[in-house]
C-alpha cells in the first residue's frame, strides 16, 4: 500500500485583475508557488500511472501526487497548462461535455458568479425565500423556514447562507424551478449575454484536444455537471453516456477511464453503472490522502487545493 496526495483545482487566475475578483478561485502566482513546493516533495504521476498500477497490482512511487482540473475553465488552457508544460508535469482535466459542446454556461457557475457578484448574500438568500413561499403550491414544496433550518449551515470553505443558496439551488429545488431562479439572479446581477459570458468562461474543444495531444488526460466530470446521487436510472445512465460520447469525440479512452464526480456526489447505483460502464478510477471530494491498493478505486479522495495552502503556511 502506498499514499496517493491528489490535488483538486477549479478556478486558477489572475483575481485581482479579473472583472470577477470575489470568485473563489486560485491565484496564478499562487498556483506556480503551489506548483514548486509540490514539485519539491512529490514524484507527479499520470492517469497512465494509475491504470498500469491498478492492472498490475502495484505499488505507486513512493511520494506519489496527482494534479486534477475541474469543469473545463479557459483558465486550465490559458494559465495552468503552459506551468505544467514547461515542468513536465502530467495532470487530469475533467469538463464537463455540455459547457465544451454546447458552448452553454453549467448552472453551477452560473451560480459562482452570482455570488462573487453580490457583496450581500442575504440578498439571494431572501430572493430564493421569496421565490419559494410564492410557488409553493405549483411545485408541492414546504415553506422557506424548512429549508432554512435544514440547509443553512456551515461549510468547510463556505458561510451558513453561502451553503443554503448553493444547496437550494444546485440540488433541493425542482430542476425547472431552481433553473428559473438562477437565470433571474444571473440576469439582474451578473450578464444578459450568457452566450459570449460561456464563450469567455470555458476551453474549446480545440483546447480540451492539445490538452490531450501534449500528454493531459481527458476524463469525465458528467455531461450537465448534476449531483449523480439525485439521479433516477433513466437519468444516470443518459449523463454518464452522453458525457462518454463527450470522451470519444475528443479522442479520450472510454474503455479505461476516470469518473470525477461533480460535487463529489454518487451512491451505490452511481458505482453500479460505472463499473458497467468500465470505469476504473473514481475521484471524490473526500479532503485527505488516498491509500493506494486499499482505498476503493471508484472512491478515491482528493485534497483541495486550499489544504496545500495550509500545508504551505506551516511550513
Amino acid at each position: 500500500m502506498s499514499n496517493l496526495t491528489i490535488v483538486m483545482y477549479h478556478y486558477v487566475r489572475e483575481l485581482k485583475r479579473s472583472r470577477y475578483p470575489e470568485i473563489k478561485g486560485l491565484p496564478f502566482e499562487t498556483f506556480k508557488e503551489q506548483v514548486a513546493y509540490l514539485k519539491k516533495l512529490y514524484y507527479f504521476v499520470s492517469a497512465r500511472d494509475l491504470f498500469e498500477c491498478r492492472e498490475n497490482g502495484s505499488d505507486l512511487p513512493k511520494n506519489a501526487a496527482l494534479l486534477t482540473f475541474d469543469d473545463g475553465y479557459l483558465d486550465h488552457f490559458q494559465y495552468v497548462f503552459p506551468v505544467l508544460d514547461k515542468e513536465k508535469i502530467p495532470a487530469c482535466f475533467f469538463p464537463s461535455g455540455k459547457c465544451i459542446l454546447e458552448r452553454k454556461l453549467l448552472s453551477v457557475n452560473k451560480i459562482h458568479f452570482i455570488l462573487a457578484s453580490v457583496q450581500n448574500k442575504r440578498q439571494i438568500v431572501q430572493h430564493i425565500c421569496d421565490a419559494v413561499d410564492t410557488s409553493q403550491p405549483d411545485f408541492s414544496l414546504p415553506k422557506s423556514e424548512f429549508f432554512l433550518e435544514n440547509l443553512r449551515k456551515p461549510g468547510r470553505f463556505d458561510t451558513a447562507d453561502v451553503v443554503f443558496i448553493k444547496r437550494m439551488l444546485q440540488r433541493d429545488l425542482p430542476e425547472v424551478f431552481r433553473d428559473a431562479i438562477i437565470d433571474d439572479l444571473f440576469t439582474r446581477f451578473v450578464s444578459k449575454d450568457e452566450a459570449a459570458f460561456a464563450q469567455e468562461l470555458y476551453m474549446t474543444t480545440e483546447q480540451v484536444e492539445c490538452l490531450k495531444r501534449n500528454g493531459m488526460y481527458i476524463g469525465s466530470h458528467g455531461y450537465d455537471h448534476y449531483w449523480l446521487d439525485t439521479l433516477s436510472h433513466e437519468e444516470l445512465t443518459r449523463e454518464i453516456e452522453r458525457s462518454l460520447a463527450f470522451l470519444q469525440q475528443i479522442g479520450s479512452d472510454t474503455r479505461n477511464w476516470i469518473m470525477c464526480y461533480p460535487y463529489g456526489a454518487y451512491n451505490e447505483a452511481v458505482l453500479s453503472l460505472l463499473k458497467q460502464k468500465g470505469c476504473s478510477l473514481g475521484l471524490t471530494t473526500e479532503p485527505r490522502l488516498a491509500f493506494w491498493g486499499k482505498d476503493d478505486y471508484l472512491t478515491l479522495p482528493r485534497l483541495d487545493t486550499n489544504d496545500i495552502l495550509k500545508v504551505q503556511g506551516e511550513d
